[in-house]
């Protein structure tokens, strides 16, 4: 079977990909299969759903070379590709494995290397098969103390910097598993059950087999406050500098905590969100009259009585140090989590900090609209004795990457860019 008719069952998921994917687009759309039930219904539908809409479709596969059956595992999925004649990639998790939190670890080298093969692919969403089943038992792993969030239909990878761009599609959060494998076996189909999703050893298998004895409440509905994406688009970029800017006013009623966390997140560039009690704590400062100024999760805020600044925060960046950046000609690296930056020709970049004196004095007067504490961590091209902005050096291309990184984590990009 080379693909599903447009008028078959899709399980629900006509409607999502119909709302979230474009039908305009030469870019080819991604899915993640492991090669459970779930992953190949969810090939199969895309399968469909590209051929009805001229669209290219790419399977990816990752062995996280934890079993004795991973290779054969990767080649059912090879096989399934091969069926349906579309791409395939089988990425692979190499190096030491951790003795503790390997399922966490493993997630998040899937994410990682999933987000880093899409994109060199040229596609900007990848499907993944997650289903009511795994909100289901999310809810339950949070009862018992964990963070695990509820997977949402649609979303920016959470692999940062690899994921920047790459946005995650769960078109069956609808669906529950008996459900998907009574319609892989109505259509003669096979797949996969791997044997850690019953080993009690994981958080993850002791909720399924909670949820197989008992009905858990309703989960959270598959929605996200409109809060945080009002919030991110009336937020700016001063001059393409990093430095995220928004009334303060804006943050002065609702709830601003999603926001707030998620503004700290990109502004500072790195990939851990602050803990939910500080971000709170935060929030509620910026709810207030105060003006101050303020450090979570590496990005500074600067409140003032007219705006609020989230910046990448000096002093962490001191203190852990900016190894120097070295560019090779036509490839894009990323600087700090915050700029990604393409050159013409081989150039290291470095911070500001230190340099400024060297600049010229064009660029240097060019600064001065910038508070002195989001200079500090400028990228800059050293060619000799010469230092000069990488943003304005002939040959390099500088995209600076929170504000459409916010825009993204606050739910504000609702479909296929």
């Amino acid at each position: 079977m080379r693909g599903l008719a447009r008028s078959d069952d899709d399980l629900g998921c006509g409607g999502v990909l119909d709302r979230r994917l474009r039908t305009d687009s030469d870019r080819p759309l991604a899915v993640a299969v492991s090669g459970g039930g779930d992953s190949v219904a969810l090939a199969l539908i895309a399968d469909a759903w590209a051929r009805a809409h001229g669209r290219r479709l790419l399977i990816l596969t990752v062995d996280h070379g934890l079993g004795p059956l991973s290779r054969d595992w990767t080649q059912a999925c090879a096989d399934l590709a091969a069926r349906l004649g579309v791409g395939f990639q089988a990425l692979s998790w190499t190096g030491r494995k951790p003795s503790t939190g390997l399922p966490a670890a493993a997630r998040e080298a899937r994410h990682r290397l999933i987000a880093t093969a899409a994109r060199q692919a040229g596609a900007r969403v990848v499907l993944m098969g997650h289903t009511a089943g795994d909100r289901a038992e999310a809810q339950i792993m949070r009862l018992g103390g964990s963070t695990t969030p509820s997977p949402r239909e649609w979303g920016p990878s959470p692999a940062w910097p690899e994921g920047r761009d790459i946005f995650l599609l769960r078109p069956l959060l609808g669906a529950g598993r008996a459900e998907i494998r009574a319609w892989l076996t109505a259509r003669g189909e096979t797949w996969i059950e791997d044997p850690a999703n019953d080993d009690p050893r994981f958080a993850r298998a002791r909720a399924r087999q909670a949820l197989a004895t008992k009905a858990p409440s309703c989960p959270d509905p598959i929605v996200s406050s409109p809060r945080p994406a009002e919030l991110a688009m009336v937020v700016h970029d001063a001059d393409g500098a990093g430095l995220l800017v928004l009334p303060r006013e804006a943050l002065r009623q609702g709830e601003i905590e999603a926001f707030v966390g998620a503004a700290c997140l990109c502004a500072s560039g790195t990939s851990r969100p602050p803990r939910g009690d500080r971000t709170a704590r935060l929030a509620q400062r910026l709810r207030s009259q105060e003006t101050f100024a303020a450090s979570l999760a590496g990005a500074r805020i600067e409140a003032g009585a007219t705006e609020v600044r989230f910046l990448r925060e000096p002093g962490e960046m001191t203190r852990r140090g900016l190894a120097p950046l070295d560019l090779a000609p036509g490839c894009a690296a990323v600087w700090d989590g915050r700029f990604e930056i393409t050159a013409d020709r081989a150039v290291t970049i470095l911070p500001l900090a230190g340099l400024a004196a060297r600049l010229p004095a064009g660029e240097r007067q060019g600064l001065a609209g910038l508070p002195p504490s989001a200079r500090q961590g400028l990228p800059v091209v050293v060619d000799g004795d010469e230092v000069a902005l990488a943003a304005s050096a002939p040959g390099l291309i500088v995209r600076a990457l929170a504000h459409a990184r916010l825009l993204a984590a606050c739910g504000a990009v609702e479909r296929e860019p």
